[in-house]
């Protein structure tokens, strides 16, 4: 979450009068994340998040997202539900953005997950993907493999100033992703941004899934593969093979990996290292003047890319392949 957009008060309380929320009391930018511009809106009737969508997010692939929670809802997933304003939308336009209201859920994000996180967070992430089976939209991911070497582009005049080096290890790296990505691996519902910052706890239980504006149709391993990075790693930059335990174990006991899947692994998790790589580098070279955002350091996702490199399988993860069926 971020501040790209200002709203003017008197410009929110008119927008709010489209819908029946209550009048507005407070609201306040949410500074943290980097991709939409979110608001914490108090109503006289409770507390929600307004959310301008910016940057990546098409207006066009809104209805796959709010519809997207209202289906996992339906189905038992904790995730926000959008609110729709008095002519039944669930968005409409505001400071020039697309812009939508979804209900506050209660819980915080865990700035240090513990085992009990990661286990909770596989367990959610498992019954996401069953929840996901029956839903009828379809949007492709324009950040799988075929979207890696466009995004290397336009970072790519400006990489070394990074990190010396870094163009020709990105340039050798997306060669072999892009030569040995998996074309047969179980696909549906992904959340595709499944970080510690988008998934909220009471304590140490899952209260809820937040933020899908990445949501779309890819591998349903490779969503795995994008919690044990951005999950499993310490602060120093170690990975801790318990975390990655407790997170897969909980994923298959909802949900069965297949041979394929667990074999596949690794190479997703490059795959998983390398897409936000590439999103921070451009994101890090391209703040916006005025923005209230921290960009994020894509330093850390290179750290974690020559992680992945070295595992060899499953059981550096901790776990024994089971080879169960999917």
């Amino acid at each position: 979450m971020a501040v790209y957009t200002d709203v003017a008060a008197e410009d929110l309380a008119e927008f709010l009068k489209s819908y029946d929320i209550g009048e507005l009391l407070s609201y306040k930018g949410i500074a943290e994340g980097v991709e939409n511009s979110n608001f914490l809106l108090h109503t006289s009737q409770g507390a929600y998040i307004l959310t301008l969508y910016e940057k990546r997010v098409a207006e066009g692939d809104l209805p796959y997202f709010l519809s997207l929670m209202a289906h996992l809802a339906e189905r038992g997933v904790s995730c926000p539900q959008p609110a729709r304003n008095r002519k039944g939308e669930v968005y409409s336009r505001l400071a020039g953005r697309p812009a939508a209201i979804i209900n506050f859920l209660e819980g915080v994000w865990p700035r240090r997950p513990n085992v009990a996180h990661c286990a909770g967070v596989g367990e959610a992430l498992a019954k996401m993907h069953l929840a996901g089976r029956d839903f009828r939209l379809v949007r492709q991911n324009p950040l799988s493999v075929s979207g890696w070497r466009p995004l290397f582009d336009l970072a790519a005049a400006r990489v070394d100033s990074v990190q010396p080096g870094l163009h020709d290890f990105i340039a050798w790296e997306l060669d072999y992703l892009e030569a040995n990505w998996p074309a047969d691996l179980p696909l549906g519902v992904i959340h595709a941004d499944l970080f510690p910052d988008n998934v909220f706890f009471l304590g140490d239980k899952l209260s809820g899934l937040i933020d899908f504006p990445f949501a779309c149709n890819d591998i349903l391993a490779y969503d795995v593969a994008i919690c044990l990075n951005a999950w499993c790693f310490e602060p120093d930059h170690s990975f801790n093979v318990t975390k990655a335990r407790a997170l897969l174990n909980a994923y298959r006991r909802e949900r069965p990996l297949s041979a394929a899947e667990e074999a596949a692994m690794p190479l997703l998790a490059r795959g998983a290292a390398m897409r936000f790589l590439l999103t921070r580098l451009v994101d890090f070279l391209n703040v916006p003047e005025g923005a209230l955002v921290q960009p994020k350091d894509p330093l850390e996702y290179v750290r974690k890319l020559r992680f992945q490199q070295n595992v060899a399988g499953l059981n550096d993860y901790g776990i024994t392949p089971t080879g169960c069926a999917a």
